[in-house]
């Protein structure tokens, strides 16, 4: 299940990743490093936490070969470039669903509580976007003022390893947990829904 959920994260956020590469004009080289970023970057900070070394990215072919053929399908067959961001963030929230749940429940595997787990599934989830946006040059999501992105992927994340604590089959409750993260983050998007940001009163006076 585990194994399930890691390659189809890895393949949808590799796809986020060339699509990005897609809308800055790089070769396909570059494509495929981003779309290997993206895909892989996430998975490989979780394992090295937990202590999963080497990481199934560098010692599992198809961890390597899945990000490759998302960017190679990407560098082909994407769309316009003018409808390339709407495309980007689902795939990204998909991704982002898929691998927060991923991240939380192998960190169960590995003996770490629920809270642990589930701040792990997070990182999981939101590092190889960062690593995307970093490459690309772009501010990374997590970081963009009032953005809901690391608390979606937080709320699937803890609903994993609270299910996993309580014994929940892995398969009844992976999509449940990452539906919540996905559907959170789509919607504040569509919707412009915010994080909560601090409010700043009036500046000091001068002089």
């Amino acid at each position: 299940m585990l194994l399930t959920l890691d390659l189809v994260g890895i393949f949808v956020f590799a796809i986020s990743g060339g699509l990005v590469a897609v809308r800055n004009q790089l070769d396909i080289v570059g494509v495929v490093v981003l779309a290997m970023a993206t895909g892989l970057g996430g998975g490989v900070i979780r394992d090295v936490v937990i202590g999963a070394v080497p990481p199934p990215a560098v010692a599992d072919w198809r961890y390597l070969l899945v990000p490759v053929v998302g960017g190679l399908v990407t560098f082909w067959l994407h769309p316009a470039v003018g409808r390339l961001e709407r495309v980007i963030t689902v795939f990204d929230a998909f991704g982002l669903g898929l691998f927060c749940v991923a991240g939380a429940l192998k960190a169960q595997e590995y003996g770490l509580g629920p809270a642990p787990s589930a701040a792990l599934g997070m990182v999981t989830g939101v590092g190889g976007g960062i690593i995307r946006d970093l490459l690309a040059g772009r501010i990374p999501v997590i970081f963009r003022f009032g953005e809901l992105y690391a608390i979606p992927a937080l709320a699937g994340a803890a609903i994993a390893a609270t299910g996993a604590e309580l014994g929940v089959d892995h398969g009844l409750m992976a999509a449940p947990a990452a539906g919540v993260t996905i559907g959170w983050r789509l919607l504040a998007v569509h919707r412009g829904w915010q994080a909560p940001v601090p409010r700043l009163g009036p500046p000091p006076p001068s002089g």
